[in-house]
């Protein structure tokens, strides 16, 4: 007789959230599967691996398990009770101690056992509990499963008082071949379950589990998502060959509309290709994001007027499903363009002077206040990477113009990149005019840097500007609440700066737009009328700014360390996504180099020390001189007196670090810390017979004052590239 079997479990509903939809279908399988283990069911597969998978389509969530036990273990139980002098009295009669203890038990007296241990003889109570079947504890299991699944916004239907994410409509529950005994929502399970709503209307009858996908697929049902995906991506990919393109498939789409479909069928569509003037982005973004359309690219990776859609059918006229397609994307379209017109018409110069009717922020003032403030930092950073500064400061004031555009009111996401169309416009080179598109980049996890060094200094100057007025404003973050995404703009600003290989003293740079911040508050603190406000504006953020002194700063010098301790912090899992081990992280971090870029380069040169063979040692040996260093209270002399040392391996260590010091300062000028630190680690046999033949708190004050100094001496040294000590754990 078998032990295990495959088992099913599908919830049948309407149209599910298309967002929600695969964490639905995780939910419900890690709920089914939590509650197997917890009730001791076991799971498994032929290899031992993979115990199942989460099936889903809009119209249902599916858990297949290929091979679950058919019941619990056997529970066997022992419980030792009162020894027999205590069990029975004089007369051989049980006490009231042996009648609880049988009782407690559910077991006559005479159902107990005897057995002996160290101190003798004893009552014992032992039981076996036949496990109970699966199917009797699976509609539980499910259930408890249900309540736990993230369902965004439980709905009610009909009139009772279920709710689920929709309406559900049939339940399947097989465990082999026998149907499962369970009712959920009002719906008895069965075996029947539905196929496709046109093609295969009528219910479908599972045999087993296992014949789960093949029966839907024969009803024009892919319910397991992979499929579903491959499919798609083939379909797309053929058919824009058939037209002499490629199609762009971007992942985030095609999981999209793999929830929105059961048996995807790819149809070919056009467009007039007058509408190709306008910006590609723009025409991109409306297939993708509010039709889910696959656009058609040419080999040149130019946008054609040809797009996919993804039917749900397989059409016997697939000409009206393209027209209607069309239909849908042609005034999306015709908006597009009417927007990118009129947008041309006013100009980037116009929308930039709109800019300072628009609030940026209440203590920080308008979108122009921080314009003004990102070009004055684009400017000073511009002259230390070797960017021409007055293209740096033009890219800048132009950088936040589009923020008035019509194109960028309907597409929040083409911020950056229609100021780039609209500088072109008007004549801007093309260098200013990628910067003002790059100075977005990173724009989401995983995205590129800038490529340009315009775009990169622009990028550092307006995420500095963000942070220092964010701090300033008392936006710091708070568990998930960022409302100006602080947490992101340290990543991107840090991400530009490394990558970038920028060399900057990252807290001169937070001063400089601290202090920018407090020009705008003093400015918007003065009196003045209209004209003399504008005099005045016009030398505002210049060198000297006016009155500046008479009036409260909003960033304090006190936030500078806050400011960079949250850079760091998200530093801190960048390179944890890049397998930099933490102990390496904290060695550097310690230090806090003021560059950022050095900051990298000290972490790869920790890496490449930690693959030496006398790095563990030397790092244990730092820790040690630490912890000495620390328990001395400052008896350490100022300087090492060779006259002092009594033992060769003192003397001998004092010539070993002096010669590595020697060698290693013209490493160090250079940031070659790599090779600082491979020199560094030829000290350690002196090191090691130091420590094996020399007590450093010896009882003479100036001996031990003068092993305290060299120690000292020592450990500073490989402190000038990282605390190699935290190496050590």
């Amino acid at each position: 007789m078998s032990t295990h079997a495959s088992l099913l479990i599908e919830i049948g509903t309407e149209e599910l959230p298309v967002k929600a939809l695969p964490g639905l279908a995780q939910a419900l399988f890690d709920g089914v599967v939590t509650g197997l283990k917890k009730r001791f069911i076991g799971l498994d597969t032929k290899d031992g691996d993979n115990i199942g998978r989460p099936l889903y389509t809009p119209r249902r969530l599916a858990v297949y398990l290929p091979w679950v036990a058919l019941e619990q273990p056997t529970v066997t139980s022992e419980t030792v009770g009162p020894y027999l002098n205590v069990g029975l009295d004089v007369d051989g009669n049980p006490t009231p101690a042996l009648k609880g203890f049988a009782q407690k038990n559910g077991l006559d007296i005479a159902q107990l056992e005897r057995m002996t241990d160290a101190k003798g003889k004893r009552f014992v109570a032992r039981s076996v509990k036949p496990g109970a079947s699966t199917a009797s504890l699976l509609p539980e299991i499910v259930l408890e499963a249900i309540k736990a699944m993230p369902i965004p916004r439980p709905m009610r239907w009909g009139d009772h008082d279920y709710a689920f994410a929709r309406p559900v409509h049939w339940l399947v529950m097989l465990l082999g071949d026998a149907i499962v005994e369970a009712e959920l929502f009002g719906i008895k399970a069965q075996r029947m379950s539905r196929g496709h709503r046109f093609h295969h209307p009528d219910p479908v009858w599972i045999g087993s589990p296992g014949d789960y996908i093949e029966t839907l697929r024969g009803a024009q049902v892919l319910v397991d998502p992979d499929e579903r995906c491959a499919r798609i991506r083939s379909d797309v990919e053929t058919t824009a060959a058939t037209v002499d393109g490629f199609a762009r498939v971007a992942d985030s789409l095609v999981e999209e509309v793999n929830c929105l479909v059961e048996w995807p069928r790819a149809i070919l569509c056009g467009f007039e290709p007058g509408f190709l003037r306008v910006p590609h982005e723009a025409l991109i973004t409306t297939m993708e994001s509010n039709q889910k359309f696959f656009p058609v690219l040419s080999h040149e990776h130019r946008l054609t007027e040809h797009f996919i859609g993804i039917a749900n059918i397989d059409s016997t006229d697939a000409s009206e499903i393209r027209s209607g397609y069309e239909r849908v994307i042609r005034p999306r379209f015709a908006d597009a363009q009417f927007f990118f017109d009129e947008d041309l018409k006013q100009g980037i110069e116009s929308m930039r002077e709109g800019l300072a009717s628009v609030t940026y922020q209440q203590k920080l003032g308008s979108y122009a206040d921080k314009t003004a403030r990102v070009a004055l930092l684009a400017e000073q950073i511009a002259r230390k990477v070797g960017v021409d500064p007055a293209q740096a400061q033009r890219a800048a004031e132009l950088s936040k113009g589009d923020l008035q555009s019509r194109m960028v009111g309907e597409f929040p996401e083409l911020q950056g990149i229609m100021g780039r169309y609209y500088a072109s416009a008007i004549g801007e080179t093309g260098d200013v005019a990628d910067a003002i598109d790059h100075a977005y980049m990173p724009r989401f996890g995983g995205d590129a840097i800038a490529p340009s060094k315009l775009g990169q200094v622009l990028a550092i100057a307006e995420r500095l500007d963000t942070l220092a007025g964010g701090f300033a404003a008392g936006l710091k973050p708070t568990g998930n609440k960022d409302p100006f995404a602080l947490r992101r703009n340290a990543l991107g600003l840090a991400r530009t700066i490394i990558e970038g290989s920028i060399d900057l003293d990252l807290h001169d740079q937070i001063k400089y737009a601290q202090d920018f911040i407090n020009r705008t508050h003093a400015w918007h603190q003065l009196d003045l009328q209209d004209a003399a406000r504008k005099t005045a504006e016009a030398h505002w953020y210049s060198e000297t700014p006016l009155q500046r002194e008479a009036y409260p700063s909003l960033a304090q010098s006190s936030q500078l360390p806050e400011i960079y301790d949250f850079i760091l912090d998200r530093l801190r899992s960048y390179y944890a996504d890049h397998d930099v081990p933490a102990s390496h992280y904290d060695a550097v971090a310690e230090l806090r180099p003021a560059s950022l870029l050095d900051f990298d380069r000290r972490l790869k040169a920790i890496g490449e020390f930690a693959k030496l063979p006398e790095a563990g040692a030397l790092a244990a040996a730092n820790k040690r001189i630490r912890n000495i260093l620390k328990k001395s209270g400052g008896d350490a002399s100022a300087t090492v007196d060779p006259k002092l040392f009594d033992n060769d391996a003192e003397r001998a260590l004092h010539i070993a670090v002096e010669h590595a010091i020697a060698d290693t300062d013209p490493l160090l000028a250079q940031r070659d810390y790599v090779g600082v630190l491979s020199r560094l680690a030829q000290l350690r046999p002196a090191v090691d017979a130091f420590f094996d033949g020399v007590m450093v708190m010896a009882d003479d004050p100036q001996v031990r004052g003068n092993r305290l100094a060299l120690l000292k001496r020592l450990a500073d040294r490989f402190a000038s590239v990282a605390e190699i000590a935290l190496l050590a754990g």
